[in-house]
């Protein structure tokens, strides 16, 4: 019997959490993380604790996780019928009805005001672009590309691009070409672990068009492929003799084991979890994962920053008899 293709209705009952509960959770504030690739290049370039920079680090970052928002909302609109046959995105705000089609394209218009109004005001020219840019390629990713395999994923590891060429705009920084390819690296492995993670479900053909194309055994190889390009590129900036100049230091290596670690636990929960939405959101979770990211963070400010324990923050000795 030819199975039905006719989109699930809504979901009866009253919504939970209502209205204002729903568009919050259409924008997900829970994704904003990745917005901290805007933060990067301020890291990197050892003005992290310069208060003016940081404050324009951190505006920058608010408009991305608006733009981001706005993003969310319009794939959320674009996908609301594909959305309501799959079961867990069957109960996002709009597939689900707690948010009304009409109410989120208003949303997303205010969304969009804000977003840009203020990437205008607050930063020059550059920034404008780029995050007009990042809102282009998410509109093609959602109303085309992400239906071509492989485009797909490219187009993901676009946009983390261009958050970190935004945060380098926004405190006028020139963005070293190893953070760009690390970046790309990074989110290419990302992108092709959530679509290997998508195509064990058994609805994935159903909920994202270009699925049907991949293979389990090809995302495989893409996943070897991209996280050894990750590890030796990441290896390589600090191990090299510019970085080793600019940041007065052979140690910055010493981070490496960090990212290794990451890379294989990110395998780890790719197959491990299964039944989770996204494996990108399972990682944030995941508590060894975390902990993983704060050492890798924490050592790199550490080093980077020289950040060491000084005189004053320790006891005064006891006097002498």
């Amino acid at each position: 019997m030819r199975e039905s293709t006719t989109s699930s209705p809504p979901e009866s009952g009253p919504p939970r959490g209502g209205i204002v509960f729903g568009l919050v959770k259409t924008i997900r504030p829970h994704q904003w993380v990745k917005n901290v690739f805007v933060l990067a290049p301020l890291v990197f370039a050892k003005n992290a604790f310069q208060g003016p920079l940081l404050m324009r680090a951190l505006t920058a970052f608010g408009v991305f996780c608006v733009l981001s928002g706005a993003v969310y909302t319009l794939n959320d609109l674009v996908d609301v019928e594909a959305d309501r046959v799959h079961p867990q995105k069957r109960k996002r705000p709009i597939a689900s009805g707690r948010v009304p089609v009409q109410l989120a394209r208003v949303f997303l218009a205010v969304l969009l005001l804000v977003a840009f109004s203020g990437a205008a005001l607050a930063f020059p020219v550059g920034f404008l672009a780029t995050a007009l840019g990042y809102f282009v390629l998410n509109v093609a990713y959602s109303l085309r590309l992400k239906k071509i395999p492989f485009i797909d994923v490219m187009c993901i590891a676009s946009g983390f691009v261009l958050r970190v060429l935004g945060g380098g705009y926004a405190i006028g920084v020139k963005v070293s070409w190893y953070m760009f390819a690390c970046t790309a690296l990074l989110a290419l492995f990302l992108g092709f672990g959530k679509r290997r993670h998508e195509i064990a479900q058994e609805h994935a053909g159903r909920a994202r068009a270009s699925l049907e194309s991949y293979t389990s055994s090809g995302l495989n190889i893409a996943l070897v492929v991209t996280g050894a390009l990750t590890i030796a590129t990441y290896v390589a900036y600090t191990l090299d003799k510019d970085t080793r100049a600019f940041f007065r230091t052979d140690q910055l290596w010493m981070t490496t084991p960090s990212v290794l670690m990451g890379i294989v636990r990110f395998v780890q929960i790719v197959r491990g979890h299964p039944k989770s939405e996204s494996p990108t959101q399972e990682m944030l979770r995941d508590a060894l994962f975390v902990l993983n990211l704060v050492a890798w963070a924490a050592v790199v400010l550490v080093i980077v920053y020289r950040i060491r324990p000084t005189a004053s923050s320790w006891p005064a000795p006891c006097p002498c008899p």
